[in-house]
């Protein structure tokens, strides 16, 4: 007989998401369900607003991966008004965004992921000259001495006899899933530490450009920073100086720890190919090197596979009425027709009709409606979106940047292409996109030197900014490829407005409940099959949703002040 289990919220951070999952009496998961649990409402936000300020509302859906929806909406506001933005706003764009991409990738990998692959408390039976010995022999990191080890070991122990384990409580801790010896997980949590000090550095690039971080500045038309090499006030040789030293430490620290701590951990879990899932994947591509429209110029391809067929990349197009919509037959929204069929966004509506129970609950009632996201579908196929999405499109398409690394990656640890239709592989893409996105950081910024040093300063252009030029109605759509994967919006202007606005991203393409045919999406698809040790320490399921790193933070964020439990394993 099948057991239930909850885990809820799911995310390591932030958001809220709820997984239920059927496991038979083999401990294999036979069937699961992926909830949002909170409504986010940005679109009702948004509507009658000046088109020129949606992206500093839209930016603020999610305060992790900071600047990509702020890009995405000022291309669609662009897109609908025919405004072309300078080149040196363009290279500026796609360096905060690499910028993005790359810190955001350390920050999954070591404080999202890891724990779900490194055991903390084992890192205290390890022998810090034998972890000294193994992290010289994969890196030339200068930390790595017996010292530090033995140094960072004596801070775990006070750790655990403060009874205060702080960022490290409540893991499954000696979980017969955890395969690493106590030597890598003491390196994998001294590299924890390294990296959460580390990432704030990376960020500053966003400060520098965009005047803060998180929800750096964009600007319709452009970017809000001056360039004047010889100003105190604006982007001058002092700050480009410090934006190249930030790029080379950043290339630095993933080189010599990110790459070789991924390789070290994925040695130990080159048999844990669960969690493939759809075998369906979307990228919408990035990083224009010309033209946003111009799609032969994306250094991440566009496109979609289906089936894991890596022979075939069919095109895609988001302003397709026939190719892109979001139906809400198991979502907690009406549309105006009566009908739960699937809507192009221009076309999409967003009206919340809660019908579940009251909490607290047990469980939902999966036959009909279970989520506050709604179904995106490409011609009616659930599809992944996220890394390993743009890393086999590229491959597919024979990306001579992309087959290196993955050939590098996968030839390490011996492995061949089929591995990547995994969770570990989906964990392996993220590492080197990272890399490659790290390198998009230094290609981008050597762009931007050598357009300035043509006399070239100008960052926004102001042709159509007045809303007198504006058609009386319009309609734009913008694209970028977030951290977690496709993201678009959709903009309808009409008299000087915002009529619709629709945004569906990532984690909705993901994270999303069943279609009207009872076609699970790319979560509930990816936990299907997968064995668990022991189900009242659900960290196969953990590891696995981890591995797409959900992000449902276009919801409120509730912390229980009493300090009660949140978190709840029950089965049944």
């Amino acid at each position: 007989m099948a057991k239930k289990i909850v885990v809820d919220p799911i995310p390591r951070i932030e958001g809220h998401l709820r997984i239920e999952a059927k496991v038979n009496d083999a401990n294999v998961i036979e069937d699961a369900y992926s909830t949002g649990t909170m409504w986010r409402g940005i679109e009702v936000i948004l509507k009658d607003r000046d088109p020129r300020d949606a992206w500093a509302f839209a930016e603020r859906i999610c305060g992790v991966c900071t600047t990509v929806h702020a890009l995405a909406s000022v291309r669609c506001v662009e897109d609908a008004l025919g405004i072309q933005i300078p080149t040196n706003a363009r290279i500026i764009r796609n360096l905060m965004e690499a910028t993005q991409t790359t810190q955001d990738h350390l920050v999954h990998f070591y404080h999202l992921h890891a724990l779900d692959w490194v055991d903390v408390v084992s890192a205290l039976k390890a022998d810090p000259k034998q972890a000294s010995e193994i992290a010289q022999s994969i890196s030339p990191w200068p930390k790595s001495s017996v010292g530090y080890f033995k140094d960072l070991q004596a801070r775990l122990v006070s750790f655990v006899e403060s009874g205060q384990l702080g960022i490290f409580a409540n893991g499954y801790w000696g979980h017969p899933a955890y395969k690493l010896p106590p030597e890598v997980n003491l390196i994998a949590v001294a590299h924890y530490l390294e990296a959460l000090d580390f990432q704030k550095e990376i960020v500053k690039i966003q400060t520098i450009f965009g005047g803060k971080n998180p929800h750096p500045n964009y600007l319709v038309g452009g970017m809000a920073c001056a360039i004047d090499i010889n100003s105190d006030t604006a982007i001058n040789i002092e700050r480009l100086n410090m934006v190249k030293q930030i790029i080379d430490q950043t290339q630095t620290f993933i080189d010599q720890v990110y790459i070789p701590d991924l390789l070290a951990i994925a040695g130990y879990y080159k048999g844990w190919l669960h969690g493939g899932g759809l075998g369906n994947y979307m990228s919408y591509g990035d990083f224009p090197e010309t033209n946003v429209n111009d799609f032969k110029s994306l250094l991440w391809p566009r496109g979609v596979i289906l089936n894991k067929d890596l022979s075939t990349v069919i095109d895609v197009d988001p302003r397709d009425p026939n190719q892109i919509k979001e139906e809400i037959s198991h979502s907690w929204y009406t549309y105006s027709n009566g009908s739960d069929k699937g809507l192009h966004p221009w076309q999409g509506e967003t009206k919340p009709n809660y019908t579940g129970p009251k909490p607290p609950f047990d469980f939902l009632d999966t036959d009909k409606q279970y989520s506050w996201l709604k179904t995106p579908r490409w011609k009616d196929h659930a599809v992944e979106v996220g890394p390993l999405a743009r890393v086999l499109v590229a491959y597919a398409k024979g990306d001579p940047m992309i087959k290196d690394t993955v050939g590098l990656v996968l030839g390490k640890l011996g492995v061949g292409p089929e591995a990547l239709f995994s969770t570990l592989g989906r964990t392996a893409a993220r590492g080197i996109e990272c890399k490659q996105t790290a390198g998009f950081m230094g290609h981008f910024y050597d762009q931007l030197i050598a357009n300035i040093k043509t006399g070239d300063f100008k960052t926004f252009n102001s042709d159509r900014w007045e809303p007198s030029s504006w058609p009386k109605e319009c309609k734009g759509f913008g694209y970028t490829e977030a951290p977690r994967g496709a993201l678009g919006h959709w903009i309808r202007i009409k008299n000087e407005k915002i009529d619709e606005y629709q945004i569906v991203v990532p984690s909705t393409w993901n994270a999303s409940p069943r279609d009207g045919k009872g076609n699970s999406g790319a979560y509930e698809s990816a936990l299907k099959g997968t064995p668990m040790a022991d189900p009242t320490k659900p960290l196969e399921i953990i590891r696995t949703i981890h591995s797409f790193d959900p992000c449902l933070a276009c919801a409120s964020h509730v912390f229980d002040m009493n300090g009660e439990e949140i978190t709840k394993v029950t089965i049944v």
